[in-house]
């Protein structure tokens, strides 16, 4: 038991110096001012930027739910293929994440500019002009870049593979008798999925949505080079707070509390309807 002991200290030390002292000193730059002084001016100043909160956390919601879409009839197709397919569909899958996240969002940058891969091949396939032929305009690209469709992309092709590995590891594990037994039972392939393999696969489902939806609603490298920086999110405004012109760590820090407060009121909430949905599928 004290060998034990004696190993976790290096953790515990790691734990208190990388993550409990900086949550610390968030919280008491978010209450003070630049004199030391205590005040929750930081916190009243943050009505300024409400419109960057429902932004963020609407894109965030957006590229959520279609990862979700995306994420779950591919980890469920997956599931059912045998071990060494599935291997193989996992491998490509996470052969992306092995890139640099900067490099993916670059790239997709020249994906979606005006005289970009995308837009390129509209042209050369003559989409253009038969656009223009019919509406009588005379267009020359599509404005994909610098909006916010594209930093829904951006988020939705980089944290897709945060919604489809969880889902994907509950489903395999769901034990096959209970599928068989609602077979027996009468059930179709309908019922079956909505009354056992989705209640039974909601952990993975709300793991997913808590592993896209955090990073999204914070995310800045992607709005800042597929959004053009037009509309700060969260994450722009907390950087620019730190190191930016507009330097304020009090008000930067008060911005990075209240955010970590709503996630943590989000998983909580998704963790309880998890709970209440396990419940309701055991009676």
């Amino acid at each position: 038991m004290k060998r034990n002991k004696l190993f976790s200290i290096p953790y515990v030390v790691w734990m208190a110096l990388f993550v409990v002292a900086p949550i610390v000193l968030v919280v008491i730059y978010s209450f003070t001012t630049v004199d030391g002084g205590v005040t929750l001016s930081n916190f009243t100043r943050m009505i300024d930027y409400i419109g960057v909160f429902i932004r963020s956390f609407w894109l965030a919601f957006v590229a959520t739910v279609i990862c979700f879409a995306l994420g779950y009839p591919i980890a469920y197709m997956i599931a059912k293929e045998r071990a060494g397919v599935q291997r193989l569909c996992m491998a490509l899958i996470m052969l992306p994440m092995w890139m640099n996240f900067l490099l993916r969002t670059y790239a997709w940058m020249s994906i979606l500019e005006n005289t970009g891969l995308l837009n390129r091949f509209f042209s050369a396939i003559g989409l253009f002009d038969l656009i223009n032929q019919i509406f009588g305009t005379s267009l020359t690209h599509f404005n994909m870049i610098n909006t916010p469709g594209a930093v829904v992309l951006g988020m939705v092709y980089n944290f897709l593979p945060f919604m489809i590995l969880p889902i994907h590891s509950v489903i395999g594990k769901i034990d096959r008798n209970l599928i068989e037994a609602a077979q027996d039972l009468g059930s179709n392939g309908y019922h079956v999925f909505r009354k056992v393999i989705f209640p039974l696969s909601l952990p993975g489902v709300l793991s997913g949505i808590t592993m896209v939806f955090v990073p999204a609603v914070s995310t800045f490298v992607i709005s800042k080079l597929l959004g053009g920086g037009k509309d700060l999110l969260l994450g722009d405004l907390i950087e620019l707070q730190f190191l930016g012109s507009a330097y304020n760590p009090h008000l930067g820090s008060a911005i990075s509390l209240v955010m970590m407060v709503v996630v943590m009121i989000c998983m909580l909430l998704m963790n309880r309807f998890g709970e209440g949905e396990e419940t309701a599928v055991m009676l």
